[in-house]
């Protein structure tokens, strides 16, 4: 029952109980009901013996004996009867019964043989015994109906007991499974206290603890946003200010170590006014930019991306942009917020992929925008982590922050699209591809 949820766990342990109940109450009940009845029948037989007194008068008109009683409709379930003389002659019998005695007794009492269940009585006016047998298997099948006839209802009744129960443990449960659905509603971007629910008491503390947690993380959440939108800020003008000053002392500096140092310090500063950048992205993409419902052609923004990226003097790899039988791509969400996504996604297959083997940018009329590159592929554990912030590829020897994807993941999720990790790409044997699917833009798109 370890993964089983508490609904599951009271239903289970209620109908536990209740059906070992009913089940030992129906045992409990079919032996009493057996012993009542094997007590009623066995009265009966003692009864009719008793009333088969009379019937010795007419036996002793009978001098040769063995005279057989004819009564009418005697069916295999009536009872028979016999009388009996002390040498064990039967003088008298109905015309159900054997013709020599039932058993070989003259004591009173009950006897069962494999086919009568007997009573035997000695007759109070003469010397004769009398023997009354009931059929065996009339009295299995009253004993099998009286038990079915009290146990019966209650194996009937035990499908009900479980769906009253089922509903009651489920309407209890309904203020929780509430209570879950709001706290599944609240993340990063939404920590907004919850609601008045109809809470019964001991849920109301849980509630009340979950708002209290809730206020916590939003103003501690909202205070690592703004210092780090405030701290890259602040940092982007000193680093722009210090790589213009770094790569003059380059250009004036006539020693060749005093370059080679400059040059490698220019080079870190790029590295961290990424970083910054980096930053400052994140911090926009978490204050819900792309939240914005403008529409707007995404393809565009992609061949912008695109040749920004083929004229820049750190790239060394083919930029390929394809849409074919494409001429828009209407999305709903923020152009700037797209730019952000579709850049980070860009950059990370230049910082990662094989620089002899193209990178491709492919839109299909499905509302799916992809970007691949050649490289190594990457396991399915380190796919599943590549969206979390400060995560890096697997190549220590490619320079990074960690956050380009992270980035992307956010701004795709706030857009209502999904990314999607390959490794390796569609079609190919290596390699990695970040495809974007887009939800259906509610407007029909402009030909």
């Amino acid at each position: 029952m370890k993964n089983w949820s508490l609904a599951s766990r009271i239903l289970a342990s209620v109908l536990a109980v209740v059906t070992s109940s009913l089940v030992f109450l129906s045992i409990s009940v079919a032996g009493f009901t057996r012993f009542e009845v094997t007590e009623r029948l066995d009265n009966s037989l003692q009864e009719v013996a008793e009333r088969l007194e009379f019937v010795i008068s007419a036996v002793s008109q009978a001098p040769n004996g063995g005279s057989v009683a004819r009564l009418p409709d005697v069916g295999p379930r009536t009872l028979a009867y016999q009388i009996v003389d002390q040498s064990g002659h039967v003088l008298l019998r109905s015309q159900n019964a054997p013709v020599t005695p039932f058993v070989s007794t003259n004591r009173t009492g009950f006897y069962d043989s494999p086919k009568f269940r007997i009573y035997v009585t000695h007759s109070t006016s003469s010397t004769n015994d009398i023997l009354v047998g009931e059929p065996t298997f009339h009295r299995r099948e009253a004993l099998r109906r009286a038990t079915l006839i009290s146990v019966l209802p209650m194996l009937v009744f035990l499908p009900i007991v479980w769906l009253l129960v089922h509903w009651i443990v489920r309407r209890a449960l309904r203020p929780l499974t509430d209570l879950q659905a709001e706290i599944r509603k609240r993340g990063d971007r939404n920590l907004e206290p919850i609601g008045r629910l109809a809470l019964p008491e001991e849920l109301s503390t849980i509630l009340t603890a979950v708002n209290s947690l809730l206020t916590r993380l939003k103003k501690a959440l909202s205070t690592e946003r703004a210092f780090a939108a405030n701290a890259a800020h602040e940092l982007r003008n000193p680093i722009g200010a210090l790589l213009a000053q770094t790569q003059m002392l380059r250009d004036q500096s006539v020693d060749t170590d005093a370059r080679e140092r400059s040059t490698r310090i220019a080079q870190q500063v790029r590295a961290l006014g990424r970083t910054v950048e980096k930053l400052l992205q994140l911090s926009r993409a978490s204050s819900g930019i792309a939240l914005q419902g403008e529409r707007f052609d995404l393809l565009p923004v992609l061949e912008i991306l695109a040749d920004e990226f083929r004229g820049s003097i750190e790239q060394v790899a083919v930029i390929r942009l394809s849409h074919p039988g494409m001429e828009h791509l209407f999305i709903d969400g923020d152009m700037d917020a797209a730019g952000i996504l579709f850049r980070n996604l860009i950059e990370n297959a230049v910082r990662h992929g094989t620089p002899s083997e193209p990178i491709t940018i492919t839109a299909t009329p499905d509302r799916t925008v992809s970007v691949e590159n050649a490289g190594p592929i990457l396991g399915n554990a380190k796919l599943a982590e590549l969206k979390e912030p400060f995560v890096r590829g697997e190549n220590p020897r490619v320079e990074g922050s960690g956050l380009g994807l992270a980035i992307a993941a956010t701004i795709t999720e706030q857009m209502g699209a999904k990314l999607i990790l390959l490794s390796p790409r569609p079609t190919k044997i290596d390699g990695f591809s970040a495809q974007v699917h887009f939800l259906q833009s509610a407007v029909p798109e402009q030909s």
